[in-house]
């Protein structure tokens, strides 16, 4: 899948009339990639969903009581649960379904039962015990595995026998931490034993683990796991009726409630006018639209959905500034109004630039206000300052191309980190949601960036560059993390360093793992981080592999096709 040419449908067909200038350098950035060639498709119509007000309702009365009903049914089910094992799969099902918004209270309950069940020998629930409550953030403690170690301190070759259990220890590993060595050890173990009995299950089961070995349950995004999910629960033979009846309710309102928001972000994109005024400019409102949807999975983040979406669509056009259109003279002065944020500051500007400063100082403004009425907090200095920062990145990396340098791999990496969005999009999310932040929490969490927002956005920018490096080195763009690290290693052979990169993320996401047991940052903005990386892993990891899923697929998918209907 080529992240550089990506098959994208341009919805917004009325505002796509951009033709792309000769690049002077390639800055990744959170939302999606350039492309050199805009495809059109047919199969999305943005103007029936967005441009017009025939959009069905969200709930109709009936639905809303059928949605009560089967909401009582779920919770009974879960509640009068009192079988160890059945009421960790349940709370796992539910949670993969993307329905446990509706049962939040009923799952904390049995996972403070869940604390207390002494599961013996069972590797399968120790380690799906041990996944659910660090997943949803209760204390947890991998001791628990030291049972299945021998003598050596290796694990038993003896539990090879077991599949299922095996499975659910290596899906356990993912949530280690960095100084959690036994967890590393399952890791290893159990995916090498798993590789090794593939071929000798049935295709199905071969199926489930080569699937759970290319991408684990805590690296997926959550709206994508429970569309994906729920076909495969509904042919379980221990499925629980009211729970899958429940997610597709769930899905088919979360699906309205989700083009409703894309209309909203369409027309105020429209009104904007950028790309009519702009010849150069990405028209992709619907794609950042994606990455918000991966970001906050919870219906109840609607607003934050919609506003999170028009920075990353503005983020665009800045980049594409800096990137195919102004001259490094220009640039310099494009961040240096930037930075005095006033709008008398435009006055040395180009006409292009101009517009771009308004639009994006008027949007800002506008998005603190929402924030200040919404949540009370004033915030509008701490969202300049990320504005602030990327313009400074941006900078950074023009002057890199333009002097043909190749940073250090730590400064290519600290500088990618800004200019990929990934603090801009965690710092307005934190204050979007608005979650237990006092003037004290929010003048320390933003003194610096948090390590929680600058860890998620180091998998965001080294996902990037494995997924599109090839093409824009082809471009003649410049250096990524993967070429950075290749030459300060004396590395030659490009594979193995993108094995380096992938050894990193490891690294990283057990870091990230740690970083989301603090208690400082409220509960739903770690949530938010984590959800970041993922999606930013669900979006880059194939690279260019032009069979799988693409960024187009994932959209059709979660907003525009409805769930077959049951026979």
């Amino acid at each position: 899948m080529a992240f550089t040419e990506l098959r994208v449908s341009y919805l917004t067909s009325t505002l796509a009339r951009c033709n792309f200038g000769t690049s002077t350098y390639q800055s990744r950035i959170l939302s999606l990639q350039k492309s050199s060639s805009r495809i059109m498709h047919s199969k999305l119509s943005i103007k029936s969903i967005a441009l017009n007000e025939k959009l069905s309702p969200l709930q109709t009365e009936d639905k809303t009581k059928s949605l009560g009903q089967v909401k009582r049914r779920s919770r009974e089910a879960l509640v009068n649960s009192n079988d160890p094992i059945v009421t960790l799969k349940m709370i796992d099902s539910i949670q993969r379904l993307g329905i446990g918004h509706h049962l939040e209270d009923e799952i904390n309950i049995q996972l403070g039962r869940i604390c207390d069940w002494d599961l013996s020998q069972d590797l399968f629930a120790t380690s799906l015990q041990f996944r659910l409550l660090r997943h949803n953030g209760w204390t947890t403690c991998s001791d628990v595995f030291r049972k299945f170690l021998d003598k050596s301190g290796n694990f038993n070759e003896s539990l090879t026998k077991d599949v299922w259990g095996m499975l659910s220890l290596y899906e356990a590993s993912y949530l280690g931490t960095e100084d959690e060595e036994i967890l590393k050890k399952a890791m290893e173990f159990s995916r090498a034993r798993l590789s090794e009995l593939i071929p000798h299950l049935s295709p199905e089961v071969g199926r489930n683990i080569a699937k759970s070995l290319t991408l684990p349950k805590h690296l997926r995004m959550a709206r994508l796991e429970a569309r994906n999910y729920m076909e495969e629960y509904s042919k379980g033979s221990n499925q629980i009726p009211a729970l899958l009846e429940l997610a597709k309710l769930d899905s088919d309102m979360v699906q309205s409630l989700h083009q409703r928001e894309l209309a909203e972000i369409c027309r105020w994109w429209k009104e904007l006018g950028l790309v009519e005024k702009l010849g150069f400019a990405r028209d992709r409102p619907t794609e950042c639209f994606l990455w918000t949807v991966g970001i906050f999975p919870e219906p109840c983040h609607s607003n934050c959905r919609i506003e999170l979406t028009k920075t990353i669509c503005i983020l665009l056009v800045m980049d594409d500034i800096f990137d195919t259109y102004g001259t490094l003279d220009e640039l310099v002065l494009f961040t240096k109004a930037i930075k005095r944020w006033d709008l008398d500051a435009m006055d040395q500007l180009p006409e292009y630039m101009k517009i771009c400063y308004m639009a994006l100082y008027n949007t800002t403004n506008e998005i603190a206000y929402k924030i200040q009425k919404e949540h009370g907090l004033t915030v509008v200095s701490y969202l300049k300052r990320t504005w602030i920062d990327i313009f400074e990145a941006f900078l950074e990396e023009a002057k890199w191309f333009n002097n043909g340098c190749v940073p250090n791999f730590k400064t290519y990496l600290d500088n990618g980190v800004i200019s990929a969005g990934s603090c801009m999009a965690l710092v307005h999310a934190t204050f979007l949601i608005g979650d237990g932040l006092s003037k004290e929490t929010m003048s320390i969490m933003m003194k610096s960036y948090p390590r929680l927002f600058t860890c998620s956005g180091e998998i965001l920018r080294l996902w990037d560059d494995l997924g599109t490096s090839t093409e824009e080195q082809e471009r003649g763009d410049n250096a990524s993390s993967i070429q950075c690290m290749m030459r300060e290693n004396n590395i030659s052979d490009e594979n193995e360093g993108r094995i380096h990169i992938r050894m990193l993320l490891g690294n990283l996401w057990r870091e990230l793992n740690g970083l989301a047991t603090t208690k400082t940052i409220p509960l739903s903005v770690v949530k938010a981080s984590l959800n970041m990386a993922r999606t930013a892993q669900v979006i880059y990891q194939h690279g260019d592999d032009q069979s799988t899923f693409t960024v187009d697929d994932y959209v059709q998918t979660l907003i525009f096709t409805s769930l077959p209907t049951s026979h």
